[in-house]
């Protein structure tokens, strides 16, 4: 099975205006995601989609692989597919990493490969078991409830499944919550496919692309994670995410 990873980096952000150039410890965010996809040996290819010339000038001057794409795509899937086209890739599966992720573990995207083993998946995603009310709760933190193969039934910003007769405070210890963490692979047969399929209604109605694949049948497989991943949205992200981070280098 040949993989390729894709990062797709805009520079254009409304909560963050040049993200992915922002600097983390001296390297800057794209950077420390590109380096962390090149420890993965499974991994054919890594490579930045980006429609930015100062991101892609970054990439390639760190030694990386940059592919430059149209500015008009509305998903981070049409922007990596471009880049499959394009390049005209030769691999089987394609993960799809987020450029905001500057501490994503190699195992995290390796339980991503895992899941192909599994035929009937087509595409595959983590998730992450809740510990806290706060992200149960939290709107901004999609859940997903899963099959008993693993296989992803739903995706809701709210907390799902709703325990009827029981207070909100004690859901937590009476069943197993996922949060879904936004890291997907494709089979390339299938990203072919879903870059065709308009928004479903499902979708539009919670702001979540991957309700469009579910609506139109595509089983998506999932992996667990117990790792703390860091997604930066906004300049607070950043600030919260140094500090982690110095303290897991230097010590606390």
């Amino acid at each position: 099975m040949k993989i390729a990873a894709i990062i797709p980096a805009r520079y254009a952000s409304t909560r963050f205006p040049g993200k992915p150039l922002a600097d983390i410890a001296g390297k800057t965010m794209i950077q420390r995601v590109y380096e962390q996809c090149k420890q993965i040996n499974e991994l054919a290819y890594v490579i930045v989609a980006t429609d930015d010339e100062r991101i892609y000038q970054n990439v390639i001057q760190f030694g990386g692989e940059a592919c430059m794409t149209s500015s008009q795509h509305l998903t981070g899937t049409d922007r990596i597919w471009e880049v499959v086209e394009k390049l005209n890739l030769a691999v089987d599966v394609i993960i799809n990493v987020q450029g905001d992720e500057p501490f994503i573990q190699p195992s995290q995207i390796q339980n991503i490969i895992a899941c192909f083993q599994d035929a009937n998946a087509a595409i595959a995603t983590l998730v992450k078991p809740i510990e806290q009310n706060e992200v149960l709760f939290n709107v901004n933190a999609p859940k997903v409830v899963l099959d008993e193969a693993h296989f992803a039934l739903y995706f809701s910003r709210q907390a799902i499944p709703f325990l009827r007769n029981e207070p909100t405070e004690n859901w937590l210890n009476k069943h197993i919550y996922y949060q879904h963490i936004g890291i997907y692979g494709f089979r390339k047969d299938v990203l072919q496919k879903l870059v065709k399929l308009a928004p479903s209604k499902l979708e539009q109605a919670e702001s979540l692309e991957q309700l469009r694949w579910l609506a139109a049948g595509y089983k998506i497989k999932t992996a667990t994670t117990h790792e703390t991943t860091i997604a930066i949205d906004t300049p607070e992200d950043l600030e919260r995410a140094l500090k982690i981070y110095n303290q897991n280098t230097h010590g606390n």
